[in-house]
């Protein structure tokens, strides 16, 4: 890296840079131009770390009011303006509370406040009078409404766990382990069946294992854009270490973006060497704790039973910190992890309950099935009439078979539910929602809209059907006419889903679940502003496409310098131009003989970005091979462009 080059980025003189990198410490020769690129990069990096140091040590910090006015809602940048409070800081504060909020989206007063009080910034609510007469009617409607909902309390439930790792490290064992250590002698002579999920209990307290592949329980239900997992256990054999199948686990985990644990198994080995596997998994950015970083790592023997609780308790803890909750009075929302033909039962499915309650006798829907539960038993195979959030459940009733990772919801009755499926296989047929769409490179949109009336719903649906695109697609998950409830907040949590509304709005309690949950909500009074919405999001779903090409040729008059792997050289652009940071292909007598970089473009003694045909430039190649006179360098720009949909 050329000492010029550092003071022009840094716009320092020459002589001002090399004063400065002897006081930052480094050893300088009299008359050196160049330095070490990873040497040049940590310079630039200290100075201008120093200057936004300097910067932020000279600003004024302004004056902080002891009392702000908010309306019932506000914008996390507009509290910040009124507190005198950086936005960083406020985000900040939101998190270590549980809320993650961007500078655009809004708070509720209630949450502002408690913002307001860190600062120790007093807050009043500031009353609308305008807006309050004109929304007076529909206030006084929505008052008993909010009232009940505020009655509502969600309770605790007991996390659901996935382990996941390479398929020799122990996932079979130590799902055996945990049955017969933490479920009775009773309830493991009752289990008769596999129904795809079995529930422990550590310390009075339940935890529900989904007993599937591990991966299947992230891709592939993913896939069908269902989050069923609270906590995720990777475990790795203290005897083998990380593995390619492990890597494959980790990244789905973080994508998933779900907590996990590492249950490091098979330390009774003698081979065993836990410190390797912690060292491995640290190179994969996973810290544990006693590293100083902030992920448990629990060491096991399956196998030998050895430290099996200690595992559910770090479950439970991690549970905890999650504040896992649901409705156990609201109509039942599940996902369904096992499903199978019974020439005798007919449809048989396994559905693990994560809102609501289910109950004997309730329609439900999964997809384009329709049933009534007729019958349930849990993972010991004994008969239950009701089954609450957590549980798993095999439920028999169904019309046909439902696919795996397909969301059951229960519906008021045997007609809703009728027509909540009739709707949906119109709309697909609209969409052409046929399994080709499903094919690798096309990424899916989920949606739940909800509307004032259904006029316009089914105006919304007739303007979602209309968009085409062959590189994404918006499903619409489930809609409705009414209010944003908690329902929905967990449909859409489960299927990782946006929330639209036209002309509607979410209930109190649905608007601090969809913040726990960090569903995204939004609301709309023009239909194409949500339409284009929808572009606007499938478009952001879109990767660009980098294409190259050809946009000049400079024939080489002189080689100034040669270094290893950089040449200095000059020419005349004899066809098109030329362009400062693009590829470079090297030709002698029209044959390729290697490839480089231009990474500096001089016209005269200047740094400029382009060069045209006719006229002669100095250029800092970056490559292998050694430029001679008389070679060409054909010149290759790249260019992103990116489809959008119609």
């Amino acid at each position: 890296m050329y000492l010029s080059d550092i003071a022009r980025k840094l716009r320092m003189r020459d002589k001002d840079l090399k004063q400065k990198i002897k006081a930052l410490g480094y050893s300088l020769k009299p008359r050196v131009r160049t330095l070490d690129d990873v040497i040049g990069k940590e310079i630039i990096a200290k100075i201008e770390a120093e200057r936004k140091a300097l910067e932020v040590e000279n600003e004024e910090i302004p004056e902080r009011p002891a009392e702000i006015a908010i309306s019932e809602s506000i914008t996390v940048g507009d509290l910040s303006a009124k507190m005198n409070v950086s936005v960083p800081d406020v985000i900040k504060e939101l998190m270590k509370n549980g809320i993650l909020a961007t500078i655009n989206e809004e708070i509720d007063f209630e949450t502002a406040t408690l913002i307001a009080d860190i600062f120790e910034i007093k807050t009043k609510l500031h009353i609308d009078q305008e807006k309050l007469d004109k929304e007076k009617g529909i206030r006084l409607r929505l008052k008993k409404e909010i009232d009940a909902q505020n009655d509502k309390e969600t309770k605790v439930r007991p996390p659901i766990v996935t382990i996941m790792g390479h398929v020799d490290h122990g996932k079979t064992t130590l799902l055996d382990a945990v049955r017969e250590t933490n479920v009775t002698a009773e309830e493991s002579g009752g289990i008769t069946q596999h129904i795809g999920a079995y529930q422990a209990k550590i310390k009075g307290k339940l935890i529900t294992f989904l007993d599937t592949p591990g991966h299947e329980a992230f891709s592939a239900m993913r896939a069908r854009g269902a989050r069923v997992t609270d906590v995720a256990i990777l475990i790795v054999a203290a005897d083998d270490g990380v593995k390619p199948q492990t890597k494959e686990a980790l990244d789905l985990i973080k994508k998933a973006e779900v907590p996990f644990i590492v249950a490091i198994n098979k330390i009774d080995k003698p081979e065993a060497n836990v410190e390797k596997v912690k060292k491995e998994l640290a190179d994969l950015d996973v810290n544990p704790e006693d590293w100083g970083g902030d992920v448990v790592m629990v060491e096991i023997s399956a196998k030998n039973k050895l430290n099996i609780d200690s595992l559910l308790e770090m479950i439970l803890l991690v549970s905890e910190m999650e504040n896992l909750k649901a409705d156990d009075k609201a109509l039942a929302i599940g996902t369904i992890v096992e499903q199978r033909k019974d020439a005798q039962k007919g449809a048989v499915a396994t559905v693990l309950i994560q809102n609501g309650t289910l109950k004997i006798g309730d329609f439900v829907t999964v997809g384009d099935v329709i049933g009534s539960i007729r019958s349930m038993e849990n993972f010991q195979g004994k008969k239950i009439d009701h089954a609450k959030p957590s549980t798993p459940v095999q439920i028999l009733g169904l019309e046909s078979l439902p696919e795996v990772g397909d969301i059951l919801q229960a519906v008021g009755d045997k007609e809703q539910a009728k027509i909540k499926i009739s709707r949906l296989k119109k709309l697909r047929r609209k969409v052409k929602k046929n399994d080709d769409k499903r094919k690798e490179g096309i990424k899916k949109l989920n949606l739940i809209i909800k509307s004032d009336v259904q006029g316009s719903l089914e105006a919304i649906l007739d303007e979602v059907a209309k968009i085409k695109s062959s590189k994404v697609v918006a499903e619409v998950v489930d809609f409705g006419v009414g209010k944003v409830t908690e329902s929905d907040i967990m449909l859409a949590n489960s299927a990782s889903a946006k929330i639209l509304m036209f002309r509607t709005t979410t209930s109190a309690v649905a608007t601090h679940l969809a913040r726990e949950k960090k569903v995204d909500t939004e609301e709309f009074s023009v239909i194409y502003e949500l339409i284009d919405k929808i572009r606007q999001y499938l478009n952001d779903l879109i990767e660009p496409e980098v294409s190259k090409e050809n946009i000049g040729r400079l024939e080489i008059l002189a080689v100034f310098r040669t270094e290893k792997g950089r040449m200095i050289v000059g020419g005349k652009i004899n066809k098109g131009k030329i362009k400062d940071k693009t590829e470079a292909i090297v030709k002698r007598e029209e044959e390729e003989i290697g490839k480089g970089k231009i990474v500096n473009l001089q016209s005269g003694k200047v740094s400029v970005d382009e060069v045209t045909q006719g006229k002669e430039c100095g250029v800092v190649f970056e490559g292998d091979v050694k430029i001679k006179e008389g070679d060409i360098l054909e010149i290759i720009e790249e260019k992103v462009t990116k489809a959008e949909v119609i």
